[in-house]
């Protein structure tokens, strides 16, 4: 069985929602050894605030570098059919021939940090007629005004908002912009059991 994607509980758990969130959205509940959950949660939270308060700063790039890796590893012991990959720099952006968008096609998904007021943690889990479908673990309750991004509320497995691909890539400090290209960063996920390769499907050349 499959658990609804969640939302954060405080302003600053964006980090280990949307890893966790990730988790969810691509195994079964039964699947999911409670050592990632703690793991998770374990690492997260790492970073400062100006008054010295641990976890009020949300999650460094190292912590999520260092759960990436750790996931992988953990696939590779055969405890979870999970890989991952960390992407920094140029590799992060979104387009027909960019890693995320291959990552999405083939049944993967994809935490990215975006800026959302501050920088801030998401989930990408598909394309929809060449939008980009993505679970943003906070809560909000009012439409957005801005043309290219869609609230949705009743597909809660899957995605919250459709999200048109140019807002990603703009280098700008604006609402879901990966920002300035140094700065990038995201996390790609498979579930090896459910990944598109050519030997299982033809569609992923379609």
């Amino acid at each position: 069985m499959k658990n609804p994607l969640h939302y954060q509980i405080s302003e600053y758990d964006c980090g280990p929602t949307a890893m966790l969130n990730a988790i969810s959205f691509l195994f079964e509940r039964e699947e999911i050894s409670p050592v990632v959950i703690r793991n998770i949660m374990l690492y997260c939270l790492d970073c400062y605030n100006g008054e010295g308060i641990m976890g009020k700063n949300g999650t460094s790039r190292a912590a999520m570098m260092f759960l990436s890796n750790w996931l992988n590893e953990f696939g590779k012991i055969g405890q979870l059919s999970v890989s991952s990959s960390y992407l920094s720099g140029k590799s992060v952006w979104v387009g027909k021939e960019s890693l995320i968008y291959d990552a999405l096609r083939r049944g993967g998904v994809v935490i990215v940090r975006v800026f959302f007021e501050c920088d801030h943690y998401v989930l990408l889990t598909g394309i929809k007629e060449e939008k980009i479908l993505m679970f943003d673990p906070y809560y909000v309750e009012e439409e957005f005004a801005e043309p290219g991004i869609l609230q949705v509320n009743d597909q809660p497995f899957w995605y919250n908002r459709i999200v048109n691909e140019e807002y990603f890539n703009r280098e700008t400090i604006e609402l879901y912009a990966l920002g300035p290209v140094e700065n990038r960063e995201a996390i790609i996920l498979f579930n090896e059991k459910t990944k598109k390769t050519a030997e299982r499907t033809i569609e992923y050349f379609i």
